[in-house]
C-alpha cells in the first residue's frame, strides 16, 4: 500500500471521510477530483499493469489489488473490500463498468458498513435483469415496444412470440448490457437457426442464457434521460443525451440536447423516466434509455450507474454529477426543483480510443507525444500523459473530448477545431474517424439514425 498524505481540501464537513475508488482511468481521476473539492480523502486501487497510472499518483493512498486480468483485480470483490478495510474507507465509488452494476457487491458493501456510492442493491437487481426491468416499466406505464416481458423458455416459444410481434424482431439477453447480447432476426428460419447459439453466447458472456423477444426498430434514434434521486423521494431528470451514433451497439459520441426532441417530447420522456424511478424507489444517479422512432419513444433499459457520457449533461446543466452522487449517497437532500433545470446550450462528447481508425483493432503502446486541445468551452477528461504506456488489458478509451457552445452548429465547429488540435503519437487513435463524422453533412443536419456509421465502416462491420 502506498500512502502519500492527505491532499483533500474544500468542505469543512465533507459527506464522507475517505472514499475508495473501485475503478481506473479517467473516471477514477474524475472521482478523485470531486472528492478533493468536497474535502474527502481518496484511495486508489490498481492492478500491477496500472502501477504508473495517473489515478494512482493523484489519490491520497493507493493499494495494489491484483494482476492485470480484471477478474483478478478490478472485479475481485474480496480484494476491493479488503483494500477499503485496511485503509479505513467509509465509502466506495464504483465509477462505471467493472463492479458498478454488481448488486452483490453493493450488498456486501452494506454488510461491511461501507457506503456504496450508487443505487441500492435492490435497485440494481430490479433494473439490471432486462426482463424484470421490462415488467417494472410496464407497471410504471412507460411506453414499450411490443415484446415479451418474461424470458422465452425455448425456440418454439420464441417463434410463437415473434409471429405475434411481426418480423423483424430482436433477441436480447436478459442479463445483457453494454450493447452486447443483441441479435436481429428477420425470418422464422433465421430465428430457428440462431436461437440456441445466441442463448449459449449469452450464457457464456453473462452467466445467464435467458433470452427475450422484442420488436426491432429499423431506423431509431437512441436517446437517454439522466436522472438524479435522493433518499427522500426527491427526483429530477436533467435533460437527455442523444447517443445514436454507435458501432456494434457501442456508443462513439454523444450530445445534449438531442436535436430531434422538442420540449413536449422531452417532458414526456422525463416524466416516464421519473415514473420508473418512483416505482422502484430509485436512489442516486441513473440513466433511462429509450429508442425514438416516428415521433414515438419506447423504453429500452436502465443503467444503474454514472455514464461515460455524463460530462455533456454537466456542461449544459451546470450540475456536477459526481459530487451529486456522493452527496446523495451520504443522505443529503436534493437542493433543486425540476424548474431549476434549464438547458440553453449544446455539448458534444467524442470518445477517443487507442485503436486503428480503419480496422478498429486496439492499439496499445507508449504515447511518445501528446497535445490536448484547449480554449473556451473545451474539456478533456483523460488519464494518459506523454510517455504513458497504454496497456492492452482494458477498454481502449483513453480520453473524452467534450465541447460546449451556445448552439449545436457552434458546438460542431468547436469540436472540429478541437479534434484538429488533438495530437497523440506513438499509438493509433480514432481521432481521424471522429473528424469524418463531424464533417458529414448528415451529422451536421442531424439527418441520421443508428445506421449512420455504416457509410464510414469497412465491409463486414
Amino acid at each position: 500500500m502506498q500512502k502519500k498524505g492527505s491532499m483533500a481540501s474544500g468542505a469543512t464537513n465533507p459527506p464522507f471521510r475517505k472514499v475508495l475508488i473501485a475503478n481506473r482511468g479517467e473516471i477514477a481521476l474524475r472521482v478523485i477530483r470531486a472528492c478533493r473539492e468536497l474535502g474527502i480523502s481518496t484511495v486508489a486501487v490498481y492492478s500491477t499493469a496500472d502501477e504508473h497510472s495517473l489515478h494512482v499518483k493523484l489519490a491520497d493512498e493507493a493499494v495494489c489489488i491484483g494482476p492485470p486480468q480484471s477478474k483478478l483485480s478490478y472485479l475481485n470483490i474480496a480484494n476491493v473490500l479488503s483494500a477499503a478495510d485496511i485503509t479505513g474507507a467509509d465509502a466506495i465509488h464504483p465509477g462505471y463498468g467493472f463492479l458498478s452494476e454488481n448488486a452483490e457487491f453493493a450488498r456486501l458493501c452494506a454488510e461491511c458498513k461501507i457506503t456504496f456510492i450508487g443505487p441500492t442493491a435492490q435497485n440494481i437487481t430490479d433494473m439490471g435483469e432486462k426482463t424484470r426491468a421490462r415488467a417494472i416499466a410496464k407497471q410504471a406505464g412507460v411506453p414499450m415496444l411490443p415484446g415479451t416481458v418474461e424470458a422465452v423458455p425455448g425456440v418454439d416459444a420464441a417463434l410463437e412470440e415473434a409471429e405475434k410481434i411481426g418480423y423483424p424482431v430482436i433477441l436480447k439477453a436478459a442479463a445483457g448490457g453494454g450493447g452486447r447480447g443483441i441479435f436481429v432476426v428477420r425470418s422464422p428460419q433465421e430465428l430457428k437457426g440462431s436461437f440456441e447459439r445466441v442463448s449459449a453466447e449469452a450464457g457464456a458472456a453473462f452467466g445467464n442464457p435467458s433470452m427475450y423477444v422484442e420488436k426491432y426498430c429499423e431506423h431509431p434514434r437512441h436517446v437517454e434521460i439522466q436522472v438524479l434521486c435522493d433518499k427522500f423521494g426527491n427526483r429530477l431528470f436533467l435533460g437527455e443525451r442523444d447517443c445514436t451514433i454507435q458501432r456494434r451497439h457501442q456508443k462513439c459520441l454523444e450530445e445534449c440536447p438531442s436535436p430531434i426532441l422538442d420540449e413536449k417530447m422531452r417532458e414526456a420522456m422525463g416524466k416516464a423516466a421519473l415514473d420508473l424511478c418512483k416505482t422502484v424507489n430509485y436512489e442516486n444517479v441513473g440513466t433511462v434509455e429509450f429508442l425514438v422512432e416516428k415521433g414515438q419513444f419506447y423504453f429500452m433499459e436502465m443503467n444503474t450507474r454514472i455514464q461515460v457520457e455524463h460530462p455533456v449533461t454537466e456542461m449544459v446543466t451546470g450540475f456536477d454529477l459526481i459530487k451529486e452522487q456522493i452527496k446523495a449517497a451520504a443522505g443529503h437532500k436534493l437542493q433543486w426543483k425540476q424548474s431549476d433545470v434549464r438547458i440553453q446550450s449544446h455539448a458534444i462528447e467524442c470518445r477517443i480510443n487507442a485503436e486503428d481508425p480503419e480496422t478498429f483493432a486496439p492499439s496499445p503502446g507508449k504515447i511518445t507525444a501528446l497535445h490536448v486541445p484547449g480554449g473556451f468551452g473545451v474539456r478533456v477528461d483523460s488519464f494518459v500523459y506523454d510517455q504513458y504506456k497504454v496497456v492492452p488489458f482494458y477498454d481502449s478509451m483513453i480520453a473524452k473530448l467534450i465541447v460546449h457552445a451556445p448552439s449545436r452548429a457552434d458546438a460542431v465547429a468547436k469540436m472540429r477545431q478541437a479534434l484538429d488540435e488533438f495530437v497523440v503519437e506513438g499509438i493509433k487513435t480514432n481521432i481521424t474517424f471522429h473528424r469524418k463524422i463531424m464533417a458529414s453533412e448528415k451529422f451536421q443536419s442531424s439527418d441520421y439514425d443508428t445506421h449512420f456509421l455504416e457509410e464510414f465502416l469497412p465491409k463486414g462491420e
